[in-house]
């Protein structure tokens, strides 16, 4: 069943990183619907777009990215697996970390967020966004909150967060609270396994978990726009030993995009036609 394929990979994945006991317990993790839709509820299928790639950078291959950003000319990235959880600095034209920070040992860290000279960083399964300065990674304090984190995005106004649900809940930035949740659909049909955000043009971009898809969604509506298709990025040797897409920081000054993933060596930069 595909639903249990899914959370046996996101164990391997855990184990393979030394983690299996603080994981294990999250095998479960979250049951994400793929509920039918009514007749009457049926929308036609968004358009399938292409995804052109305009350079490709290095990447650090032990990176399990979970969280990506752009802001001024740098990356910022949130790493996952308990006991390798980091938030760094990373340089694109070489891919070097140019400042790190670890999260405590039990933490698996997802997310990643900026909100003015904040970061926002979530983690999986432990209830807590951290908080940190931008300029020197100075912790800053922490959110609680409760369900899974996965990916994190600011539009301005508040925070998005998904959980790999076809849910995304919208925070107020200061607190963190929650003030209203949106649910994704495609054609439709409820879209699970939302995970890595970014908020770019108007809309909300998100990574389809265990796929080679990002969605654009009307943060409004919930409604799919448009999807992306980003099939064989890396050779068949790179993905043997790579996993699954993650990670996407937009460039609003060329507006060009970045993508990578858990374990990739490859950073992409890529142009996106725009949603109808």
């Amino acid at each position: 069943m595909r639903r249990r394929g899914l959370a046996l990979s996101r164990c391997r994945l855990a184990v393979l990183a030394g983690a299996a006991a603080v994981v294990a317990a999250a095998c479960g993790g979250v049951e994400a619907r793929r509920a039918t839709a009514a007749p009457g509820d049926l929308q036609p299928p968004p358009p399938r777009l292409p995804v052109r790639v305009v350079a490709v950078h290095p990447h650090d291959p032990s990176a399990f990215t979970q969280g990506l950003l752009w802001h001024g000319g740098r990356l910022y990235e949130s790493t996952g697996l308990a006991g390798a959880s980091r938030l760094r600095e990373v340089e694109i034209a070489t891919g070097r970390v140019l400042r790190e920070v670890a999260l405590d040992p039990t933490e698996f860290g997802e997310g990643l967020a900026r909100v003015g000279e904040r970061l926002v960083q979530l983690t999986w399964r432990n209830g807590r966004a951290r908080l940190w300065r931008m300029a020197d990674f100075a912790p800053l304090g922490v959110h609680a909150y409760e369900g899974e984190g996965w990916g994190l995005t600011f539009d301005g106004t508040d925070l998005v967060q998904s959980d790999g649900s076809e849910r995304l809940t919208f925070r107020d930035p200061e607190s963190f609270a929650p003030r209203r949740t949106l649910t994704v659909t495609r054609g439709g049909a409820p879209l699970a396994y939302l995970n890595e955000l970014e908020f770019a043009r108007g809309r909300i971009f998100a990574n389809v978990w265990m796929s080679e898809e990002i969605v654009a969604v009307d943060p409004a509506t919930g409604v799919v726009l448009a999807t992306y298709e980003a099939p064989g990025l890396l050779a068949r040797d790179e993905a043997a030993a790579a996993d699954v897409m993650n990670g996407i920081a937009w460039n609003p000054e060329s507006d060009r995009f970045y993508l990578t993933g858990k374990w990739w060596p490859k950073l992409f930069e890529v142009e996106l036609p725009p949603t109808p």
